[in-house]
C-alpha cells in the first residue's frame, strides 16, 4: 500500500517533515492519558467489588484501670463481651443485613500491620472489636436509626459506610478519567489541525501538477488517495514511535513505584486487553490522519474553477 506509485511528489515536501514528529507527540500523550485512566477504572471497578454492600461496626475496647483485681477485670471483659454480642445482634435482626461476623484479634492486627508494623500485640493496645457487616444486594439502610440502637447496646461504636467512601472515591475517578479524555481530545484536534495545514500546503505547492492531472483525465479522488496514503504512512511513522516511547514510560513508572509500599496507594497495572487497547492508538491516529487529508484535498478541490 505505502509502495504504490506517486504522481504528485508529496515525499518531498518540507511541510510533511514536521507531521511525524507531532502525530508522535500526540500518541504519546494520548497513551499515558488512556492508561492512566484504564488504570483507574480498574482500580475503582476493584474496590467497587470489595467495598460494594459493606459496612464496618467498631466498638472501642474497655480499657482496665492500673491496680484493677483479676475480679474486676473478668467482669469487665464479660461485660464487653456481651456488648458486642449485642450489637451483633441487633445488626444481624436488621432487614437487609445479610451477615453480621465479628473479626478476630489476628485479622485486625493483620490490617493494622502496614502501619504499626510486624508483631502487634493487644496487650500493648487495645484493640477495638470490628463486626465486618454484609448486606443484601440494594439495600438501603436507615443508618442513623441503626446506629442510635448500637449506641443503647454499645456505647462509643461507630459506623463506617463504605458505600458513601466509595462514592466519593468514584466521583475523584470520574474527574481523572475526564481530565484524560481532554487530554486525548486536545492532543487528537492538534493533530488533526496539523495535518490539515500540511495537506493544504501541499495541495499549493504542487498546483500545477494537480492542474496537469486533471487535464489528463484524473479526478479529485485520485489526487485526494496521493495525499490521504502519505499522511497515513507518516501518521504510523511517528505513532509507533510514539506508542513505544509511552510504553517506555509507563514500564519506567511502574519500575520506580514497586519499591513503595504504601497501603492507600493502588496498585495500577494495566490488563492484557487494556495494553492492547494502547497498540491500537498509533493506528486510530494514522487513519484519522488519511481521513483528514481526503476531506481536506476533497473540500479543497471542489472549491477550485
Amino acid at each position: 500500500m505505502f509502495s504504490r506509485s506517486q504522481a504528485i511528489p508529496l515525499a518531498k515536501d518540507a511541510s510533511s517533515r514536521f507531521l511525524p514528529w507531532i502525530v508522535a507527540f500526540t500518541v504519546y500523550l494520548a497513551a499515558l492519558a488512556l492508561a492512566g485512566a484504564m488504570a483507574l477504572s480498574t482500580v475503582v471497578a476493584r474496590w467497587d467489588r470489595e467495598l460494594s454492600g459493606t459496612l464496618t461496626v467498631q466498638i472501642p475496647a474497655l480499657v482496665a484501670s492500673e491496680g484493677a483485681d483479676a475480679e474486676k477485670e473478668g467482669a469487665g471483659a464479660a461485660d464487653e463481651a456481651a456488648r458486642v454480642e449485642a450489637a451483633v445482634e441487633i445488626l444481624r435482626d436488621t432487614p437487609g443485613i445479610v451477615a453480621a461476623e465479628i473479626l478476630e484479634d489476628s485479622e485486625i492486627e493483620a490490617l493494622l500491620e502496614p502501619w504499626l508494623g510486624v508483631g502487634l500485640a493487644s496487650e500493648e493496645l487495645p484493640l477495638p472489636h470490628v463486626i465486618d457487616v454484609m448486606l443484601e444486594p440494594g439495600a438501603e439502610l436507615d443508618l442513623k436509626k441503626l446506629e442510635a440502637a448500637l449506641a443503647e447496646a454499645a456505647p462509643g461504636m461507630s459506623i463506617d459506610d463504605h458505600g458513601a467512601w466509595f462514592d466519593r472515591l468514584a466521583a475523584l475517578a470520574r474527574s481523572v478519567e475526564l481530565v484524560a479524555g481532554l487530554v486525548v481530545l486536545m492532543t487528537g484536534l492538534s493533530a488533526v489541525l496539523t495535518v490539515v495545514f500540511v495537506t493544504r500546503s501541499g495541495l499549493a505547492v504542487h498546483h500545477n501538477a494537480i492542474e496537469l492531472l486533471h487535464l489528463i483525465g484524473a479526478h479529485d479522488a485520485y489526487v485526494a488517495s496521493q495525499f490521504q496514503f502519505q499522511a497515513l504512512r507518516l501518521g504510523l511513522t511517528g505513532g509507533v514511535p510514539g506508542l513505544i516511547m509511552a510504553v517506555l514510560t509507563l514500564l519506567m513508572l511502574r519500575m520506580a513505584g514497586d519499591p513503595i509500599d504504601i497501603p492507600l496507594l493502588p496498585e495500577m497495572r494495566l490488563t492484557p486487553e487494556q495494553w492492547s487497547a494502547l497498540a491500537g492508538v498509533p493506528v486510530v491516529a494514522a487513519v484519522i490522519a488519511m481521513v483528514t487529508a481526503r476531506i481536506t484535498v476533497l473540500r479543497t478541490l471542489a472549491k477550485m474553477p
